[in-house]
């Protein structure tokens, strides 16, 4: 039965290679190009099917803001859809509708995005209504008025009143110290009582300019003919005098020396913990080696419904309900590399905690096996290559990297290199960065439910 096994995933193991090989080729063809105002456009073409997506990526995120104006950058995202003197209030939305299409916009701590999804032959609608937004915005103390509440609402029911989203935001403020990362996107409730339409009239004016901006055309497309849409719609912008993503100052986190806790209290059914370790990010995608291990180990730890955590501490010892681990490659900044538990019925955080150490402890004290490895490894590299199924996926991948100072063209390479991770590198960064120094432990200390206070929506939810 194991010979069986191992013929079956040798075969499957080969097939994923081949796989990400013929991925490789297929995806070769984006085209780049830079507008005389700055805005730089990257095409793909895919002619699957007749669709195209047409995103904007400006780079300017929450790790942009300063105090007192947190959320701004999220803010002005809502307010992009009050419209401008040629398309008012509401009828932007409106026509991509009556073209068959869905648009939304979101953001992120290192960008803001606007995308729109629909037939290629409605492209030039898209370009024309997102170029008209990128200088012609109305900002008005009326329709500030209005969305801030729905921003504030927005606020209460995915942070307030979800008892692990707000574990995780504690968290965050905690283990970050000096960099920007510690604020919420969505921004303190106090700044957004007290934002101004002026605050999103200034954020606009300083990052929301050609020079500033990425276009992503992915779809069943010409990439001259889209160059020529986008000169006629984009390139009569005028670019503005802004710091590039290089030319910004650093923003680096002081090193923690010592083991941070807190503990939440907030209405909830059960407690929960969540241990965030800092790591570092991709800088050099040739030169580093550490994020494609990290990003291997939380493979190994929480890859599929077989991997250590589940295995071990929800199927066999049923120390817990739900666990797991997270970690992203890429940002601007740091990252913290994640794990997190829910205990099962009579079990305690403080066991959780204990079991999710004992694992680290084992992983590095015993390493990974080859065949974990590669078994591992393949299930990696086929979730960034799976991501290129969808136009719009392979638009955010491309997005993502060129956002936060990466190119679209280190995709093949970051494959290349999270297939070459070893067993003793992923073994050396559990040991490295899995630590008590640099840990920020938070746990969840369930309240009765009774207390959470009821929340009325009001407006639209966009994202």
């Amino acid at each position: 039965m194991k010979s069986n096994y191992n013929i079956i995933f040798i075969i499957r193991y080969f097939l994923v290679i081949v796989m990400v090989f013929t991925s490789l080729t297929i995806f070769a063809n984006p085209h780049e190009y830079v507008l005389d105002n700055g805005l730089k456009l990257i095409v793909k073409e895919d002619r699957r099917s007749p669709v195209v997506v047409s995103q904007v990526w400006y780079q300017a995120g929450s790790i942009d803001e300063l105090n007192g104006v947190t959320g701004v950058a999220h803010v002005l995202e809502h307010m992009m859809f009050k419209g401008t003197e040629k398309v008012p209030s509401g009828e932007f939305s409106k026509k991509i509708a009556a073209a068959g299409g869905r648009e939304n916009a979101f953001t992120g701590r290192d960008y803001t995005g606007y995308f729109q999804q629909l037939h290629k032959q409605h492209l030039p609608l898209a370009m024309e209504l997102e170029a008209d937004r990128m200088r012609n915005l109305i900002l008005t103390e009326a329709e500030f008025s209005k969305e801030i509440k729905v921003v504030m609402e927005e606020r209460r029911l995915r942070t307030d009143d979800n008892p692990r989203a707000l574990v995780y935001e504690k968290m965050m403020a905690v283990a970050y110290q000096a960099h920007p990362y510690k604020h919420p996107v969505v921004g303190w409730m106090n700044d957004l009582e007290n934002m101004q339409v002026q605050d999103t009239q200034e954020w606009y004016d300083l990052w929301y300019a050609p020079n500033n901006a990425i276009l992503v055309v992915v779809g069943d497309v010409d990439a001259n003919e889209v160059f020529k849409l986008a000169k006629k719609y984009y390139g009569q912008l005028e670019s503005r005098p802004l710091l590039s993503l290089m030319e910004r100052k650093p923003q680096t986190e002081p090193p923690q020396v010592g083991i941070k806790r807190l503990t939440i209290k907030a209405p909830a059914q059960l407690p929960y913990i969540i241990m965030g370790y800092h790591a570092p990010t991709l800088q050099d995608v040739v030169a580093d080696w550490e994020p494609y291990a990290l990003e291997i180990l939380e493979g190994v730890l929480d890859g599929n419904a077989s991997a250590r955590l589940n295995q071990t501490l929800v199927r066999d010892n049923q120390i817990a309900s739900s666990a797991g681990a997270g970690y992203s490659l890429t940002a601007r900044g740091g990252s913290l590399f994640y794990l997190s538990g829910t205990p099962s019925e009579g079990k305690t955080v403080v066991e959780i905690e204990q079991a999710l150490r004992d694992e680290i402890k084992r992983l590095i004290e015993n390493g990974v096996t080859a065949e974990e490895l590669a078994r591992i490894r393949a299930q990696v590299v086929a979730s960034h290559v799976f991501q290129r199924d969808s136009i719009f996926s392979q638009a955010m991948q491309i997005g993502r990297l060129e956002s936060i100072g990466l190119s679209y063209r280190d995709l093949d390479t970051i494959l290349e290199k999270l297939q070459a991770v070893t067993a003793e590198q992923v073994r050396d960064v559990a040991k490295k960065y899995l630590q008590d120094d640099n840990l920020t432990v938070a746990t969840l200390d369930p309240q009765p439910l009774e207390q959470r206070k009821p929340s009325v929506a009001s407006g639209e939810l966009r994202h």
